[in-house]
């Protein structure tokens, strides 16, 4: 009950991103990629090779409903879904931490709190829902960054799709620097081009810059190494010496997450 209350947003947001420990990474949802969930589950096991907790935070509309106890005791909701990730289940949920101004970032913190020894938030939402969650009108010169991971695949639809969400997070939240990870099969003579077109539209019509892009390979076996790109970006995400589990240990313990009745609705939001 003595925990100082922040006088203010951008004090707020400066309480947030300043924990060195935690690294909040938004995940744009798409609906229109094809193999989504297993996208992200290789996101996931990219981290677990560093040998840091990821707690999956899904606040999709296709998400199951939260808990009762959701604004009760938040860290009751979240669910363990292997030695390496947990889950929480958040439709609707950001709304209840909704502040005069429109932001949501409140339940950002709220989530990281449920969970102290998560060195990685993955927020799983839609671009509006992002845009409450993540938006830093006053942000501090020394706050942890925010760069949005969009989603999408080498197909028309959810590259339209996530240019759309793009452009919502700039013009709505102005975020303007944003990642790419694109579900291509290894030999998809589209897949660099996606990139690359994408990255120019945000430069030309937006002011934006898509700073990186990573292929992940559906047809991949899960317990495959991480590829080395998706490896280099997570890396850059943590920076400093962690325990790295080798490949396949990383990969093993992951293993039990296809088989999460609620990580497998996330996949649901994703496909």
């Amino acid at each position: 009950m003595s925990r100082s209350v922040p006088s203010d947003q951008a004090q707020g947001l400066r309480r947030l991103f300043a924990h060195s420990r935690v690294r909040f990474v938004p995940v744009v949802a798409n609906r229109h990629v094809a193999f989504g969930g297993l996208m992200l589950e290789r996101l996931a096991t990219g981290f677990a090779e560093r040998g840091v907790h990821t707690l999956v935070v899904d606040a999709t509309d296709l998400a199951p409903a939260p808990s009762e106890m959701a604004l009760v005791d938040l860290a009751a909701c979240v669910e363990l879904l292997s030695s390496h990730v947990s889950y929480l289940a958040a439709r609707g949920l950001p709304l209840r931490f909704v502040d005069s101004a429109g932001s949501t970032h409140a339940f950002l913190q709220a989530a990281a709190e449920a969970l102290p020894r998560a060195r990685v938030v993955l927020v799983l939402a839609d671009a509006t829902d992002c845009c409450r969650l993540f938006a830093q009108p006053a942000r501090a010169a020394d706050a942890e960054p925010v760069c949005p991971l969009l989603l999408a695949d080498d197909r028309p639809a959810s590259v339209t799709q996530a240019y759309a969400s793009m452009k919502l997070l700039v013009m709505r939240a102005g975020l303007k620097v944003h990642d790419l990870l694109l579900g291509a099969a290894a030999r998809s003579a589209r897949a660099e081009r996606i990139a690359v077109q994408l990255a120019l539209c945000a430069d030309d019509f937006l002011g934006a810059v898509l700073r990186d892009w990573v292929r992940v390979d559906p047809s991949g076996d899960a317990l495959e190494a991480t590829p080395p790109s998706l490896r280099r970006w997570v890396d850059e995400r943590l920076p400093g010496r962690d325990t790295v589990l080798p490949p396949v240990e990383a990969a093993h313990a992951m293993s039990s997450i296809a088989a999460g009745s609620r990580f497998a609705a996330a996949n649901r939001a994703l496909n």
